[in-house]
């Protein structure tokens, strides 16, 4: 089945293939520059450090709902060994296997394809089973450090979380901008809270993922409008589950990262930043969330910290 006309038509809108050069494999992180950095910065007022990933273990969110995005497989290699002889300093050792994109994580560009195209036109068979993503892997982004904005669209509406059936519109995210009095800039990385990661949090994992409110089919015209440089959100699926469109599955996916090359992340704790926000009375903030640069990584595992 092809895709539809009404997500070709969205898709000429966004698409940014050719912006930032023939060669350009990061997309809207360009976006991030060192004005928009120092300016990120400025937010810093009370230095409040607040964690926004989930923890990483064998009962993690992942269910089997995606086949082979296995939580992490914690084994012990060696326990108070003394490597050089009786007497000398132990040491212990652990090794772990994962999926990439398990628990809090950013989603390279690669990580999506349609048409038999990733980011900036490349063919999708340039993501290879030796050596994975050739382009745009996750190895590719330099830094992801910025200024970053919470749109807490659940606490704009006065819930704590939304319905699994709610799509995240534009009307809801200018609701949720105007709610935390931010403007949304260039180069801004913006945090969207459903209020749907408390599902997993309160233990009902299996519940977690689906249905699941998420992004509108909508969204990313709003976002490529405002130049946001990528975007996370505390759901599984990302966007709206299932889909708005029968049978047109994971959409926002292919806008965000195949027509505008925007890294996006899913899986993110939104939960004490809410509320950092709500107790200090703003949501901008300085957000480092570097990824770990896996070579050829379609996504990565991420710890991001805001700081207020």
């Amino acid at each position: 089945m092809s895709l539809p006309a009404a997500f070709h038509d969205i898709a000429e809108r966004v698409n940014n293939w050719g912006r930032w050069g023939a060669d350009d494999e990061i997309g809207t992180l360009n976006l991030i520059t060192d004005d928009v950095v120092r300016s990120a910065a400025a937010e810093v007022r009370s230095g409040r450090r607040v964690p926004l990933a989930l923890p990483l273990k064998e009962d993690g969110v992942q269910t089997g709902l995606i086949p082979g995005r296995v939580n992490p497989l914690h084994t012990m290699v060696q326990i108070n060994q003394e490597l050089f002889g009786p007497g000398t300093v132990a040491t212990s050792d652990d090794t772990v296997t994962m999926g990439l994109q398990a628990a809090t994580h950013w989603d390279a560009l690669t990580h999506a394809s349609h048409s038999g195209r990733i980011y900036n036109g490349r063919p999708a068979d340039t993501i290879t089973a030796h050596a994975g993503a050739l382009f745009s892997g996750i190895d590719k982004v330099p830094y992801i450090v910025s200024r970053g904005v919470l749109l807490d669209v659940a606490r704009a509406k006065g819930v704590d979380r939304l319905p699994g059936d709610h799509a995240v519109t534009p009307e809801d995210l200018d609701e949720a901008a105007e709610f935390g009095g931010v403007t949304v800039r260039a180069g801004d990385i913006a945090l969207v809270r459903t209020g749907q990661i408390q599902v997993y949090l309160a233990g009902d994992r299996h519940a977690y993922g689906h249905p699941s409110p998420g992004l509108s089919l909508r969204t990313p015209e709003w976002f490529h409008a405002r130049d946001v440089a990528a975007v996370a959100d505390d759901t599984l699926t990302f966007e709206i589950f299932p889909p708005e469109i029968e049978d047109l599955w994971l959409p926002v996916h292919a806008l965000h990262l195949v027509e505008m090359g925007m890294t996006q992340g899913q899986n993110w704790d939104l939960e004490k930043l809410s509320t950092a926000c709500a107790e200090e009375g703003r949501h901008a903030f300085l957000l480092s969330a570097m990824p770990e640069p896996f070579t050829g990584g379609t996504g990565t595992p991420v710890a991001p910290v805001a700081v207020l």
